[in-house]
């Protein structure tokens, strides 16, 4: 009896002490410096350069060019974020809205910097699924 006891305190106990450490793990992570976000937003954007450079076959110049269009409208996007966040927006469609204007802007941007192959290629990549997805969300929000 007194076994069952202790294992039920320990069952508590146990629990007790994951949740806190997830409560702990998602605080520590809300209140990132301005300058971890910097690196974590370069780090994520130099790999897609990366990936789209392996992928697509991008010479130097068209390098440059992805590099310097998903910094930007990346960069632009995430402020644009933690401004409707630091202003308490909840509805989750406002967020959808902003990703895919700056999902357009991307998908414009690189349409003018590769060429025919490259673009099918991008396309073919999963770029083709996410423009007709906005564009059905657009079109579901303009009736």
């Amino acid at each position: 009896m007194i076994f069952i006891n202790f294992v039920g305190y320990m069952k508590k106990f146990i629990l007790t002490a994951l949740f806190c450490t997830c409560c702990f793990a998602a605080l520590s992570q809300e209140y990132k410096t301005p300058e971890q976000k910097e690196k974590e937003l370069y780090e994520a954007v130099q790999a897609q350069v990366d990936k789209m450079a392996e992928s697509l076959k991008l010479d130097m110049a068209q390098i440059f060019y992805v590099d310097s269009i998903l910094m930007h409208d990346f960069k632009a996007m995430q402020e644009e974020f933690e401004t409707m966040s630091a202003a308490k927006v909840s509805n989750s469609d406002l967020f959808y809205d902003v990703q895919d204007k700056w999902s357009e802007r991307i998908y414009q941007a690189l349409h003018k910097v590769l060429n025919k192959e490259q673009w099918d290629s991008y396309l073919k990549s999963g770029a083709a699924r996410d423009k007709k997805a906005r564009d059905k969300r657009a079109a579901k929000k303009n009736k």
